[in-house]
């Protein structure tokens, strides 16, 4: 049986103060794309300014669940979350500075 590969929700603050939520396997490498104007229509448009929060999920299913739910949070809601380093369903891990991109 093949090992489950984890996956993440990932916060972005943009250059413009909003905050873009998306899910990947790789999110060092996803968050580059983004940087590079390759990840999401959005972030071409929003700049990325920094990686807010990283939380890990067991499986795709979960971590798009979770996805849509942080998606209706206001920006002042998902600041909190990031800030806090409270649960969403699972533990929130933040990189340190040096894994941001």
């Amino acid at each position: 049986m093949p090992l489950r590969k984890s996956w993440f929700l990932y916060l972005i603050e943009c250059v413009d103060g909003s905050i873009y939520t998306g899910i990947a396997v790789d999110v060092a490498k996803r968050y580059a794309a983004h940087v590079d104007g390759k990840g999401a229509r959005y972030t071409r448009s929003h700049p990325p300014l920094r990686l807010m929060s990283v939380i890990e999920y067991p499986d795709r299913s979960s971590a798009l669940k979770a996805e849509h739910s942080v998606k209706q949070l206001s920006a002042r809601e998902k600041r909190a979350l990031a800030a806090s380093g409270a649960r969403h369903d699972v533990r929130i891990n933040r990189l340190p500075p040096s894994a941001i991109i």
